[in-house]
């Protein structure tokens, strides 16, 4: 795997509509049922047994905390889910396992652009929605190389989609293999397909975030920001909600923040909380994602701290410091009238 390129941890450390699946039979789209509803959508983290595999009873258990927690979708197949440390068959049964577990109640979209050829990814993709999932996300930087231009990226766009059918998809800016930003250019291309239903956004920059959101008025693209210090100022601009790594320390702090961050009594709270994830922000991405993990199971949820990618244990400094965010988060929680789920 190549090496990744300006992450958002070296910034920090500084739908309803009936469609054809892939095999050809008809499915039912979920559609987002309250006009203006923020949603939080967790990036889930994947749990591993003691012999590294697929932990599928915790990971029920994982659904579970989101969704007592106030979760309004679920992004499976992630770059926190340890995707490239799984094999095609595991991704495959991760998304299935979390479709069935969630059962028609929100929506679930996973990655699926993996491949060394358009053929591949596409024929990859089809299996991804085949799972069930209501959209296939693309890695941005799955369909060209780091120097390649925009022109580029956009041919191979197009021989994906011709390959793909009407395949709903969305798109993620992940870190790895490197970090591909859209472009206003690529963005307008993507929203001219009419296959656009979500992006993650990983620009770390409120302005650029707004620009698609004024790009994707009046279409059925929904944008959620990967940047906790973006999150009060993307959604007062219109994005649809947060998809930060964050939610898997504190889920209920961002399903709160999307229902109250406008309404006008609840603004000194807003900010206030605002702030304080801001601030907090560094102590969870270090040693992500076994600081999730770690934090995770403090929260009650039966999730060892076992990772594939990150196989260093935290420091006692990383453990003292979580400890402490542990013992924060509960007057956060007290302050905002947040009852605790685990």
């Amino acid at each position: 795997m190549r090496k990744a390129y300006h992450t958002r941890r070296d910034f920090l450390q500084l739908l309803s509509a009936s469609v054809i699946t892939a095999s050809g039979f008809p499915k039912k789209l979920l559609s987002f049922p309250v006009a203006g509803e923020k949603k939080f959508v967790p990036v889930m983290v994947t749990p591993f047994t003691a012999s590294s595999q697929i932990d599928f009873d915790a990971l029920s258990k994982l659904i579970d905390f989101y969704f007592a927690a106030g979760a309004k979708g679920f992004f499976a197949n992630c770059l926190s889910s340890e995707m490239y440390a799984l094999n095609a068959d595991e991704r495959i049964a991760l998304a299935r396992h979390v479709v069935k577990r969630v059962n028609g109640k929100v929506s679930v979209v996973a990655s699926g652009s993996f491949g060394n050829t358009t053929k591949e990814q596409a024929e990859f993709t089809k299996k991804m929605y085949d799972t069930g999932v209501n959209a296939v996300i693309l890695i941005s930087s799955h369909f060209a190389d780091k120097d390649d231009s925009d022109d580029i990226l956009i041919r191979n766009f197009e021989k994906f989609f011709s390959a793909t059918g009407n395949i709903p998809v969305g798109t993620y800016e992940c870190p790895s293999p490197y970090k591909r930003i859209l472009t206003p250019v690529v963005f307008k291309y993507l929203l001219s397909t009419n296959r656009l239903i979500y992006h993650k956004d990983t620009t770390l920059s409120v302005e650029k975030v707004k620009e698609k959101i004024e790009l994707a008025k009046n279409t059925k693209l929904e944008i959620y920001d990967a940047h906790t210090p973006n999150a009060m100022y993307s959604l007062q601009a219109g994005a649809k909600g947060i998809s930060a790594i964050a939610g898997n320390f504190y889920p209920e702090i961002y399903a709160w923040l999307c229902e109250n961050v406008n309404k006008t009594e609840k603004q000194d709270d807003v900010k206030w909380i605002q702030s304080e994830i801001t601030r907090l922000d560094p102590v969870i991405s270090d040693g992500y994602s076994m600081s999730a993990k770690y934090f995770l199971h403090k929260r009650g949820v039966p999730i060892a701290p076992i990772c594939r990618t990150n196989k260093n244990s935290l420091t006692s400094s990383q453990v003292q410091k979580l400890d402490e965010l542990y013992r924060l988060v509960k007057t956060w929680h007290e302050r905002l009238g947040i009852k605790i789920p685990v």
